[in-house]
């Protein structure tokens, strides 16, 4: 039987996860609260979309808000975050804890542009699922890692800061690519290579090799954001540096940009007027 709230007309495929729409099983992905489904249920689309079994028709299913979670981890805000001091044991699992629960959000970032952005052109939805693919990949070699270091995932306080930012830009698919790949996850170029260097300088050459992965497909994943968001401000008559500062100053209001990453920003598609204007801002 279709999964609730979606109709037998848009039909299971043999796979038992797989819709004749990819709306439809993005919606269900940002439906189900379990980890495990959701893992099994993006591996099934990311494989039924590129077999060519899943369409683009419309459906009535609509993406929600925010997605369905799992019980744990509790969400508390950003100052009750345990601090993570990589010298200890625990340090680097509650770490590796805080990287796990950015993946797993990711994982629903991704479902939410295919649901909830329609009308596109069929290489936005190549990208977001290759996304959705990728985040869930490495969701799993981090919750692998966390139970090596003898946790699980849900067994430290987690933030909603991702899901606070997609919420504010959950109509306008331009402020979404500006704030979510071009800001958010764009930070975590500028961040990771410091956290290589500090986990490997902890004698953790195991998590450090997992975030030289992460870090090498999350240029692909801002560089999608920045195709998208130049393509709506081409739809739209708007100049991409002026249009991208602009959105930056309405929406931002976190720490601020810098130091920045300038080598993968700019493999990301980050032009050399944006890297200087972000610059100056953070000055």
């Amino acid at each position: 039987m279709p999964p609730p709230g979606i109709s037998t007309g848009e039909r299971w495929h043999a796979t038992g996860y797989a819709l004749e729409s990819l709306f439809a099983i993005a919606v269900r992905c940002l439906s189900t609260p379990l980890v495990d489904e959701r893992l099994r249920l993006t591996a099934a689309a990311v494989d039924a979309w590129r077999a060519g079994r899943l369409t683009l028709e419309a459906v009535s299913a609509e993406a929600p808000p925010e997605p369905s979670r799992p019980e744990r981890p509790r969400l508390v805000s950003p100052r009750e975050v345990p601090r993570r001091r990589l010298r200890s044991a625990r340090g680097r699992a509650a770490f590796v804890h805080a990287l796990a629960h950015i993946e797993f959000n990711a994982i629903g970032l991704a479902w939410d542009c295919a649901a909830r952005f329609r009308d596109m052109p069929r290489t936005f939805y190549d990208d977001w699922v290759t996304v959705a693919g990728d985040e869930a990949r490495h969701f799993a070699m981090l919750r692998a890692r966390l139970r090596e270091l003898g946790s699980e995932y849900g067994d430290f306080e987690a933030h909603n800061g991702l899901w606070e930012m997609a919420g504010k830009t959950r109509h306008d698919l331009l402020a979404r690519m500006a704030m979510v790949p071009r800001v958010l996850e764009a930070r975590g170029l500028d961040v990771t290579p410091g956290m290589i260097e500090r986990l490997r300088a902890a004698a953790d050459p195991v998590t450090a090799g997992i975030l030289e992965v992460i870090l090498e497909e999350e240029v692909a994943h801002v560089a999608a954001g920045t195709r998208w968001f130049r393509y709506e401000c081409e739809r739209r008559a708007l100049d991409p540096a002026a249009a991208f500062r602009e959105t930056v100053s309405r929406y931002w209001s976190g720490r601020r940009l810098a130091p920045l990453n300038f080598a993968d920003r700019a493999r990301a598609g980050f032009t050399e007027q944006e890297l200087r204007a972000l610059e100056e801002d953070a000055d």
